[in-house]
């Protein structure tokens, strides 16, 4: 099984207000605070990957599949016995569901995604000879993979930015650094992809991802130990007290 690389993380900057500043909508878009953001975050994630451990194409889109409401840490620890079970598409395609469901169960949702990886494993094979398709419109069309898997391995697998990958972390953070008003995922993405400079949108996810598990939590953001702090003009900061 590979090992995993853990990012390094940057010292925390020591924020310097004690208030959220004012918000300033026509300003959140300008091209130098988009820049001093992205900085930002090459400063904080320097090397940064998915937290999806894995071998192929195959697998990371198997363990996307399965990271649906379910943390990346639960999955590392299921697929390393599903893929030792089922090492192919060919082999997960013919696995008895009951079998799969068992391996599985712990991510949630067991039924409904025992069925879409097996589904998964015989699309790749009836359709894409065994191989995990290149192109967006292609991945979309197997069971399990809407936009955000297919962005995952196209970027990861196949340094592919066709679109950038909108989770529950990169929803959240994009909405209250003032980058995307949308309320979707897919509004969301759309809203990125015209102001992150494509060649960034692989990164600039995975980068945002680690910031919302790491500091921007949901419920409570670290804002004393983010480095984007005053670049945000989120109206439900907190600070330690």
């Amino acid at each position: 099984m590979p090992k995993r690389v853990i990012p390094r993380k940057s010292a925390p900057v020591k924020a310097i207000k004690s208030s959220p500043p004012k918000r300033t909508p026509s300003g959140d878009l300008a091209p130098d605070r988009i820049a001093a953001i992205l900085k930002g975050l090459d400063e904080a994630y320097p090397a940064v990957e998915c937290a999806l451990v894995h071998r192929s194409p195959w697998e990371l889109l198997v363990a996307t599949i399965l990271s649906a409401q379910c943390t990346d840490v639960r999955v590392n620890m299921v697929t390393p016995e599903l893929f030792h079970r089922f090492p192919t598409p060919a082999a997960l395609a013919k696995a008895a569901l009951p079998q799969l469901e068992a391996l599985i169960r712990t991510t949630g949702f067991f039924r409904n995604k025992a069925k879409s990886i097996q589904g998964a494993a015989k699309k790749v094979l009836a359709d894409f000879n065994g191989q995990v398709p290149q192109t967006l419109a292609e991945l979309i069309t197997i069971p399990g993979a809407a936009r955000k898997t297919a962005n995952v391995v196209l970027g990861v697998s196949f340094s592919t930015a066709e679109g950038v990958v909108v989770d529950t972390h990169v929803f959240r953070i994009a909405r209250r650094l003032g980058l995307a008003k949308g309320d979707t995922p897919q509004k969301v993405e759309q809203e990125l992809m015209k102001v992150i400079p494509q060649d960034r949108w692989i990164s600039f996810s995975h980068q945002i991802i680690h910031h919302g598990r790491q500091v921007c939590d949901a419920r409570k953001p670290k804002c004393d130990r983010c480095n984007l702090e005053q670049l945000c003009h989120s109206e439900d900061k907190t600070w330690e007290s």
